[in-house]
Formats: structure tokens, C-alpha cells, sequence
């Protein structure tokens, strides 16, 4: 992908991504593609901090509520439909922001990865596991490829069946660690040049107030009916089973709700997804500074409209 301008707008979880990309969109005519796996599900709006209407600010966003949490969706799915909405924003003369912390989707796009390959993964080979996390859990497959691949279960999300599924199906197909062909793709994409027109910025803030931001954000969860966005979904007929119900929040508080829903409960539940929501965000910035070679590094400390103009004087 080259030519006109796309920014990129990456980090982890709760550092602000949302508020920058609304603020430059305003900047520049732009309009925001979303990259995050979780917000493309209808229906889970504030398990996911999915930007409400008003948070928008009637600035156009894109991939929001691309499919239903019982449809499968895919990397391939999503660089193909975010690829679509560049050019549309594009056509109509405005610029593309792409905004969200998938560091997989966004690499997908950005430097239009080959999905027609397989690189050795057997198709059968991954629907038998993604099969055996519905038999057996998420967890299940995920203690076996910690226990093939270590390296490759440290930096992916136990509730990641496809990618767990892809990394075991790669390990038993090839004979090769999914982690070492992973270091191979870095290598080979450290020598690949960013496209022309894109600038891709990674936002980072301290630690401590990352983290702070992520155990509000949880309470503010709750606070605006979390628990009655899963039990709707639950009531709907979704699975606790399906791959979107696995998500940080809703598996948590599917637990919480099916066991009664105690006040004691809720306060551990809440904790409880505070804590793997942190684990996550720090997941994210591993596979961004070994994934994201190009990639600069701004803070979020000062906030939105300082890391935008930031983004402007380039």
C-alpha cells in the first residue's frame, strides 16, 4: 500500500488510541477505520470501550459492528474490508486513520500481508484445535502449545483460539517452532521499508498510570451495565463458548453472572478482568516493539490533543 497518506494509531489497551485518532481526524478531514478484534462484534459495545456516538463526535468510523459474535472473522476478512474502507475514505478525499491495538490486523494491512499462503499450517490441522478448545477450553490448547512452544504462549492470549489453533497447526505440520518462523517474518520485515504515506505511531504512558487508567475504565464498565450487555447476549442465544464470548470482560463476567451474581462476586470479578485486561495491555507492548519495527513511539501522557499535533509537525 502506497501514495496517499494513512496514519496508524497503535498502543495498548486504555492509552488513549480512541481520543488521539478522533482529535487528528478533526485535523486533517479524516475518518477512523477501527483495528481492534473485539470491536468489530455487534452487540458488545461496552465490554470492548467501543467509542459511543458521542464519543465519536461525527467523526465517520469504520468496522464497528462488522459482524454478529456468533461469525467467524478473520485477519484475511479484515485487512480485505479495511483495505476497502482506505480507498473509499480516499476516494471521497478525506484521509484514512487506522486506530487500534490488533498489532496483527494492523500489520495485515499496513504491509499487506499474503493470506493466500498457508506457510506450512494444515486448514484441517487448525479446525481440529479450534474444535478441541470448544471440547476442552481455550485453556486447554493453550497449555499445549505452552508446552510445545513456550515462547509462542507467552505472547498469545490463552482466549486467541485461531491463533493458538494456527500456531500448533504450524508446530505439528512443520516440525518448526511457530515462534522461530515468527522471528524469520521479523527479520524479513525489518528490511521491508514502511509504504510510502504511512505513518504508523505506537502511543506509550507510564506504567503505573496505564494501569490506573485500565482499573477505571473496569469500574466504568460495570458502572454503565456491563452485566446487562452479557446477560443480553447470553439471552440471545450467543455460546459462552463462542470465541467473541472469550474476550477479557465477557468471560469474566459470564462466570460471574451464571454463579449467581453475588455482591462479593462482582467485586472479584471486577478485579479479575482488571488483571488480565493489564496482562493484556502489556502483551501489547511486547508484540508491538518486536512486530512494529517501523513504528514511532510517541507518550500519551500529555494527552490528545498535544499527541495529535505531535502526529501533525511529524
Amino acid at each position: 500500500m502506497s501514495g496517499k497518506m494513512l496514519y496508524v494509531i497503535a498502543g495498548p489497551t486504555a492509552s488513549g488510541k480512541t481520543a488521539v485518532a478522533i482529535t487528528l481526524a478533526r485535523m486533517v478531514n479524516g475518518e477512523v477505520i477501527n483495528a481492534d478484534s473485539m470491536q468489530v462484534y455487534k452487540g458488545m459495545d461496552i465490554g470492548t470501550a467501543k467509542p459511543t456516538t458521542e464519543e465519536r463526535g461525527g467523526i465517520p468510523h469504520h468496522l464497528l459492528d462488522a459482524v454478529n459474535p456468533d461469525e467467524p472473522f478473520s485477519a484475511a476478512q479484515y485487512q480485505r474490508l479495511a483495505k476497502a474502507a482506505i480507498e473509499d475514505i480516499r476516494k471521497r478525499g478525506r484521509v484514512p486513520i487506522l486506530v487500534g491495538g490488533t498489532g496483527f490486523y494492523i500489520n495485515a494491512t499496513v504491509y499487506d500481508t499474503d493470506f493466500s499462503r498457508e506457510d506450512g499450517d494444515s486448514a484441517a490441522l487448525r479446525e481440529y484445535y479450534a474444535a478441541l478448545a470448544v471440547e476442552k477450553s481455550a485453556y486447554h490448547i493453550h497449555k499445549l502449545l505452552a508446552d510445545r512452544d513456550p515462547q509462542s504462549a507467552a505472547i498469545i492470549h490463552p482466549c486467541n483460539i485461531k491463533r493458538v489453533a494456527r500456531a500448533l497447526a504450524f508446530c505439528e505440520g512443520t516440525g518448526t517452532l511457530f515462534s522461530s518462523h515468527n522471528e524469520n517474518q521479523r527479520e524479513k520485515k525489518a528490511r521491508v521499508t514502511l509504504p510510502e504515506g504511512i505513518r504508523f505511531i505506537v502511543l506509550d504512558i507510564p506504567r503505573s498510570l496505564l494501569y490506573d487508567r485500565i482499573n477505571r475504565r473496569v469500574r466504568v464498565m460495570f458502572d454503565t451495565g456491563l452485566e446487562g450487555e452479557v446477560a443480553g447476549l447470553l439471552a440471545a442465544g450467543y455460546s459462552r463458548d463462542l470465541p467473541s464470548m472469550q474476550g477479557i470482560g465477557y468471560k469474566e463476567t459470564v462466570e460471574y453472572i451464571t454463579n449467581g451474581a453475588k455482591s462479593d462476586d462482582r467485586v472479584s470479578c471486577m478485579e479479575s478482568i482488571a488483571q488480565n485486561t493489564r496482562r493484556y495491555a502489556k502483551r501489547q507492548l511486547t508484540w508491538f516493539r518486536h512486530n512494529a519495527p517501523h513504528a514511532e513511539w510517541l507518550n500519551a501522557e500529555d494527552g490528545a490533543e498535544t499527541v495529535a499535533r505531535q502526529i501533525m509537525k511529524g
